[in-house]
């Protein structure tokens, strides 16, 4: 299992890019790339988590 499995299947689940998720984050995608590949603190997941909502229901 891949670090912040969360984070990437709820932006999988909601069709939702990486790059989306880091622009609304105001963080550039290999950042956010990054981040992933090591365990996050809390915060920084919910925010991402957020973040993936936030853009989920603004497609819909």
């Amino acid at each position: 299992m891949k670090a912040n499995e969360t984070v990437r299947k709820a932006a999988r689940t909601a069709n939702v890019p990486l790059w989306k998720v880091a622009a609304e984050l105001g963080i550039s995608e290999p950042t956010l790339t990054r981040w992933l590949r090591f365990p996050l603190a809390p915060d920084k997941v919910a925010a991402m988590l957020a973040a993936i909502e936030k853009l989920e229901r603004e497609v819909v």
